[in-house]
């Protein structure tokens, strides 16, 4: 595949026609990016494997499948939005899962962050058995981004693919971007993963110096305003985790320490370095001991002081 292509700011003006959506996986970032399926007029049906979380999309006018396979016969494109590999495959390829029911020629699009070589081998088993295209679209921006449809999607996959499921995924995100064949779109995220994990840790670690320092840490956001150390995480990360603010959380521990985790899988297949992630990793693991498996990660922040655990 030639290159790369983006694609900014085009799903709000654009209708669905009479293209069938599906959208599996409703938590904390699948229920409000099927929202704005919905609320931009298209027919959805969704489906989660707890039937409750989906029942506020139906309230508000989704179709709820009776299962993965279900849903996936009633759809022309399937979103899907999981917490790991195991849940994607057994999603996919369970006894009533997408491969069942997907119907030949249709997309699955997957916003899982996930390995980028078990997506390629799915998706190579996904149209073999079933004629369904995969394009891998792991996403960026957290819970805030799902709400606003601020998200950044970055894809793998065929163009045609890309250029289809375009219109429906810019009702979702601000910016969908093709970063090549299918598992490039994991790869990429996996490049996030490490900024934001690492980008975590050191403001983590600059805020307690602050702290400790007697200099008021909630103030850096706006002491460090237009300088080379001003980005959008310190600026919602730093009063989060200042303010001990972690409902609703941007994102579970688990998840960031999955990431960093396949991040320094693939560094190793590919022998790249990566010893600022494997620290960061280190961390996210430890706050995963003392904190659960289901802390906000901002509370990497929380390590440093023992006693706020």
């Amino acid at each position: 595949m030639a290159g790369s292509e983006s694609r900014q700011d085009q799903g709000s003006t654009v209708m669905s026609g009479k293209t069938e959506l599906g959208y599996i996986g409703t938590g904390l970032m699948g229920a409000p990016m099927a929202t704005r399926l919905i609320d931009a007029g298209n027919p959805v049906t969704v489906w989660n494997r707890t039937a409750e979380k989906a029942e506020p999309l139906v309230q508000r006018g989704a179709t709820l499948g009776a299962s993965a396979a279900d849903v996936a016969a009633k759809s022309d494109i399937v979103f899907m939005c999981l917490t790991d590999t195991a849940a994607v495959r057994e999603a996919v390829f369970g006894e009533t899962g997408i491969a069942k029911g997907a119907r030949k020629g249709s997309v699955l699009v997957d916003f899982s962050s996930i390995q980028p070589e078990a997506t390629r081998d799915m998706a190579a088993r996904l149209k073999d058995e079933a004629g369904m295209e995969w394009i891998d679209a792991p996403v960026s921006g957290g819970v805030p981004g799902a709400e606003m449809g601020t998200l950044a999607i970055m894809a793998g996959g065929d163009a045609a693919s890309f250029d289809r499921v375009t219109p429906f995924v810019l009702q979702m995100a601000a910016r969908f971007t093709l970063m090549g064949p299918i598992g490039a779109g994991q790869t990429t995220k996996l490049c996030n993963q490490v900024i934001v994990g690492c980008t975590m840790a050191v403001l983590a670690e600059a805020a307690r110096l602050a702290t400790n320092a007697g200099v008021d840490a909630q103030r850096l956001p706006e002491a460090l305003a237009g300088g080379f150390a001003d980005s959008k995480p310190l600026q919602l990360f730093v009063p989060r985790m200042v303010n001990a603010q972690h409902e609703p959380p941007l994102g579970h521990v688990y998840t960031m320490l999955k990431d960093l985790d396949s991040v320094c899988d693939l560094a190793r297949s590919c022998t790249s370095p990566v010893p600022f992630t494997a620290m960061a990793a280190e961390q996210f693991r430890l706050l995963t001991v003392r904190g659960g498996a289901t802390a906000d990660a901002l509370e990497i922040f929380k390590l440093s002081a023992p006693t706020d655990l």
